[in-house]
């Protein structure tokens, strides 16, 4: 990544060229009523909001992104961006115990 660079924008250029959909996040999209749908993804990451960056990730710099997805309700995508494509490490429903209000920061302990 060059300096300078954001994430976000890194996210954006590597979900253009194609979205890898890793297991664990095929398994955390299929757990809820309705699914989280590939689309939905797709939304998140090309308009969500940067909530958690995590440049030290062993997987590659990876990030957290909130988005809304069909009828408004927040998702949150973990995601990777490599040079063919944006890795989808998991994308979930945000959980009110775990999240405030907005879905933005983590409830402390």
């Amino acid at each position: 990544m060059g300096k300078g660079t954001s994430i976000t924008v890194l996210v954006r250029e590597a979900a253009a060229r194609d979205l890898l959909f890793l297991p664990h996040a095929v398994r955390q999209m299929a757990r809820f009523e309705p699914m989280v749908t590939p689309r939905e993804v797709r939304g998140v990451v090309e308009a969500g909001e940067l909530i958690e960056d995590y440049p030290g990730d062993p997987r590659g710099h990876s990030c957290l992104l909130l988005g809304r997805g069909d009828e408004g309700r927040a998702i949150h995508v973990v995601c990777a961006p490599k040079p063919e494509y944006l890795a989808i490490i998991t994308a979930y429903l945000p959980r009110d115990r775990e999240w405030d209000a907005t879905f933005r920061e983590r409830r402390k302990e």
